[in-house]
């Protein structure tokens, strides 16, 4: 192996693990962003959802998603084994691990809208179906040799493979889930079922930021040139303007400079450049993650009114950010980076509607297809386990102790010394 390559292996390996990293993130901001008697609950089904991802994707995932096959979905390579090294570019285990955090990232977002509410019975059967067959198939058309690959699909690091395919997840399992006790009034007005700690959902929104280099810079698979460090750059930028517009925002719109508004603006903001961040100039990263930053404040405004519970947001910070950040590619792509990385000009650029046309089909077919067939997989798994939520005592005792028998917080819980739970 050149030194070249084994650079390249060590890189990608590295930005791997900075994604893995990226879970412990979402243990902060998922438990910070909801109540204290279901945070043990949170950080425990992460770790274990993390492992069954791994262990599907690796006996059918990759396959179903890299393998030789046709448009629709890869049918070899099951049980990943390809332990070879090669001259040149990434062997194959280290592929593997770096796509196959991709897919437990996904799941985690699906799993958004489960929060709170339910069975753990049924995060476990849903995600071996997610990680089987909804994730994959979506890899598959986008990052394999699937139809949408084939009209040119930009997609650089997952705005739409990763967090629109979890969001439309979280979707459907919302819609099925219905609203946390309490969440909702008669009239219809909503009310405010604040997470427990913003100090978590802040460090877990730093976490994920940190991470997210990994993400998108990791996404080169190279270190030739160094052009990461142009990724990290307009990923860095995108994710500032998100934050920062989020803010003004908010306190525009409601007179307070509202905190988890100001992190999901972060949030958006890299979840909208992670598509287009080796096609576009650094200019277009600040102004795509501004327009990050305002539609999620207008998203989860909208969600709320229309009596969709979304307790960490995942729909308008994973599914309507990544709706913009792939969409935005269609405009901002430049000619250069375009050309750099395989694909084609935006509209700003001279492109025409050709490349947006084709940015706008892969949202609405990938959207449909997660939402779809996660519904599906939802109305399996709640046939599998006698249902998906669980029952209103053990929504009112917490999760904690409904399915684990503990608290995370043992000496904050009243009564736990005499129950000895």
């Amino acid at each position: 192996m050149t030194e070249l390559a084994l650079m390249d292996n060590l890189w990608v390996m590295i930005c791997a693990v900075l994604v893995l990293f990226m879970q412990g993130g979402f243990i902060l901001l998922e438990a910070g962003s909801t109540r204290m008697k279901n945070a043990g609950h949170i950080a425990g089904k992460t770790i274990f959802t993390v492992g069954i991802a791994s262990l599907v994707y690796w006996a059918v995932g990759w396959g179903f998603a890299y393998g030789e096959g046709n448009a629709f979905i890869g049918m070899s390579d099951f049980f990943f084994g390809d332990f070879s090294t090669a001259e040149e570019g990434l062997v194959g285990s280290v592929d593997f691990f770096f796509q196959v955090m991709f897919a437990a990232i996904a799941l985690t977002i699906a799993f958004g809208g489960f929060a709170e509410r339910a069975k753990l019975s049924a995060y476990i059967v849903f995600a071996v179906l997610f990680s089987a067959f909804v994730y994959p198939i979506v890899a598959h058309w986008i990052w394999g040799d699937g139809w949408l690959a084939d009209l040119g699909k930009q997609d650089f690091a997952g705005s739409t493979v990763v967090h629109l395919t979890g969001a439309m997840a979280a979707l459907a399992a919302t819609i099925l889930l219905k609203p946390r006790l309490g969440k909702y009034n008669k009239d219809g007005s909503a009310n405010e079922l604040a997470g427990h700690n913003q100090v978590y959902t802040a460090l877990g929104v730093l976490i994920l930021w940190v991470g997210w280099f990994g993400f998108n810079a990791g996404s080169t698979l190279e270190v030739a040139d160094a052009f990461f460090g142009y990724v990290a750059l307009n990923t860095q930028l995108a994710a500032a303007a998100g934050a920062v517009a989020a803010l003004f925002i908010a306190w525009a719109m409601t007179g307070k400079s509202d905190v988890p508004t100001m992190l999901n603006g972060a949030l958006a903001g890299l979840v909208a450049i992670t598509a287009s961040c080796a096609f576009v100039a650094p200019w277009a990263a600040v102004v795509i993650g501004i327009v990050g930053g305002l539609i999620v404040f207008f998203s989860m405004k909208f969600f709320d009114k229309a009596r969709i519970d979304d307790p960490i947001f995942a729909l308008s910070v994973h599914g309507v950010a990544g709706v913009w950040g792939t969409v935005s590619t269609g405009f901002f792509a430049t000619p250069e980076l375009a050309a750099m990385n395989g694909g084609t000009a935006g509209l700003f650029y001279g492109g025409g509607l050709s490349q947006l046309g084709v940015q706008v089909l892969s949202v609405v077919a990938c959207g449909a297809f997660a939402f779809i067939a996660s519904y599906v997989l939802l109305l399996v798994t709640k046939a599998v386990c006698g249902g998906l939520r669980v029952s209103e005592e053990e929504e009112i005792v917490g999760l904690d102790l409904s399915e684990h028998g503990s608290y995370g917080y043992p000496e904050s819980m009243p009564g736990s010394e005499k129950t000895g739970a």
